[in-house]
């Protein structure tokens, strides 16, 4: 028996094998003080298609952290205090992404938060100039559940992909985070 949504949930898998076999892929996660462009980043990490670390740091943001983005990744003022800033750290983190597909659970909203870094410090990069490949999305696709309030694919939480994949959740921190989305993907392109 074949599921309905069969013909996508094939496409998802193609995607992810096709990003799988691509030694130049990579894999971003970022936690943050919050939403939107007034928000910064406080932590960083980027894997490769082996699930190589790359680059795992804490960032020192011009405000302070929120309580309530600290209480989602455990990262308070006192852990970033000694970090570095985001001029420090972005010629490294961006070199890390150019010419490289770079997947992310959320592709959108990690590559908003880099573009707003960008800006708000006065760093000319173009978000364009990656190719960004959002995971969430294709394995909604993958799952194939429906979402009846906004139409489409019904999207899943990172930690909640992960253990129906069989990988440990990030624990929303960003190495973590990354690593778990390599899993995601890798378990999609098996078909698991």
């Amino acid at each position: 028996m074949t599921w309905p949504h069969e013909p996508v949930r094939e496409e998802a898998r193609a995607w992810a094998a096709a990003i799988a076999a691509d030694p130049r892929t990579v894999y971003l996660d970022t936690e943050t003080t919050g939403f939107g462009s007034a928000a910064e980043i406080v932590d960083i990490a980027i894997v490769d298609a082996r699930g190589q670390v790359l680059l795992d740091c804490l960032v020192r943001p011009v405000g302070a952290i929120p309580p309530d983005a600290s209480a989602i990744h455990g990262i308070c003022d006192h852990h970033v205090a000694a970090a570095a800033p985001w001029p420090d750290i972005c010629r490294e983190a961006l070199g890390l992404l150019a010419g490289r597909p770079v997947v992310v659970y959320n592709a959108p909203y990690d590559r908003d938060m880099l573009g707003y870094a960008c800006v708000r410090h006065g760093i000319a990069w173009d978000v364009e100039m990656v190719r960004w490949e959002c995971a969430m999305r294709a394995y909604a696709k993958y799952r194939g559940t429906r979402n009846p309030s906004r139409g489409g694919w019904k999207w899943h939480r990172l930690e909640v992909a992960a253990i129906q994949v069989g990988a440990s959740p990030g624990g929303h921190r960003a190495l973590g985070d990354a690593l778990a989305c390599r899993e995601v993907v890798l378990a999609i392109a098996d078909g698991r």
